[in-house]
């Protein structure tokens, strides 16, 4: 007789983990220049909240419903750290933001203190980040995780902004290439947040890498970034000229002149926000999405589904389709198939594009795939 339901045994079904990768390009047009008014203020892209702790960059005026968010960016020092001073602008809320990424990325010591990111990874000792800045990618870009190795980061970090790339007359303005070397092999797990990468210049070198400039969180898409990385001579307040090879636009700062210490004590969080997102010229990584699969097998056997259910199937006691000789088989044509459960509940169908022929004298095994 017909068969209706056919048990789907350990034997007919596999998982698969599949690795997504997608390039995502951050222009510094779109974080510092596309959408500009007359001042970083009007900027329609940029969203400033009245809290005052981190401002989001988004790829279109952010009051559009057509806006996506790409990330949040905010500075901050660790106690310890010589800028800090009741006098220095929102210093409170500088260390306040350090201390909570520290607590999320790094973690506690043994005495329950939070501890200040490492250059290094290294909690034992080393070199300290005590002041940075801080990049977190929208879940929307940065998806499962980032893929190790491919984060770069490029920016001005000497000079004057309205320099960029000028070294005529000894200018030591520079755009700086920063991105995670050699992390696709060489990467740290001692986070509470997953797995991380170093952050170095271009000038890496494997056999000696020298130290580092930041770190890269990858699970959590997070950029920390080092103020070492700002030569003391830094102009935060100029505007940036428009420099369209190097992808810069117009960005702002409510400083007149200083270096990066002037940046961070001399205004309030958003202020250095806006001087930091006028000198990025291009942020690029690839992002990671999981594709967990489990496939099953459905096998049709010889002596399985050859007959149909449909009411259109007979004609009084006659298959209609077998004709009127005898010795005819019979045959039915598979259009889906149906997943159930143990209680004959359906959970899932899948259509053919096609029918198949299905008769006596053959047999099918259909390959269906459930992706979450």
């Amino acid at each position: 007789m017909a068969t209706t339901y056919k048990k789907i045994t350990t034997n007919d079904t596999v998982s698969t983990r599949t690795l997504l990768h997608e390039a995502v390009p951050v222009t510094g047009t779109i974080v510092s220049g596309t959408y500009n008014g007359a001042s970083a203020v009007t900027e329609q892209n940029i969203k400033n909240y009245s809290h005052g702790m981190f401002q989001s960059v988004y790829d279109y005026p952010y009051l559009s419903s057509s806006a996506n968010h790409i990330f949040d960016l905010t500075v901050g020092y660790s106690n310890s750290s010589t800028y800090s001073g009741s006098a220095v602008s929102g210093n409170a809320k500088k260390i306040n933001l350090y201390t909570q990424m520290a607590q999320v990325l790094v973690g506690f010591d043994q005495t329950g203190s939070v501890r200040d990111f490492d250059r290094d990874g290294d909690f034992a000792g080393g070199t300290k980040n005590k002041e940075c800045f801080f990049i977190n990618f929208a879940r929307l870009l940065n998806k499962d995780e980032m893929k190790k190795g491919s984060f770069i980061l490029t920016m001005v970090t000497g000079g004057t902004a309205e320099n960029v790339g000028l070294d005529e007359g000894g200018d030591t303005n520079t755009l700086l290439t920063i991105s995670d070397y050699g992390a696709s092999t060489n990467y740290k797990v001692n986070s509470p947040a997953g797995e991380y990468g170093i952050l170095y210049t271009a000038s890496y070198d494997e056999d000696s890498p020298g130290t580092g400039v930041g770190l890269i969180y990858y699970q959590a898409g997070i950029a920390v970034i080092s103020g070492s990385i700002f030569s003391a001579s830094v102009q935060a307040a100029a505007m940036v000229e428009a420099t369209s090879s190097l992808g810069i636009q117009q960005g702002y700062a409510n400083l007149d002149s200083g270096s990066f210490s002037r940046l961070m004590t001399g205004s309030h969080i958003s202020s250095s926000c806006d001087a930091i997102r006028g000198r990025i010229s291009n942020i690029t990584f690839d992002n990671t999405t999981e594709l967990n699969s489990t496939i099953y097998f459905c096998r049709a056997n010889h002596n399985d589904f050859n007959y149909s259910s449909n009411p259109s199937y007979l004609t009084g006691s006659k298959i209609r389709i077998k004709g009127n000789k005898k010795s005819n088989e019979p045959k039915a044509y598979v259009t889906a198939v149906g997943l159930y459960s143990a209680d004959n509940e359906l959970l899932a169908v899948a259509k053919l594009s096609e029918p198949l022929k299905k008769t006596p004298s053959n047999e099918l095994t259909l390959r269906c795939r459930l992706d979450y």
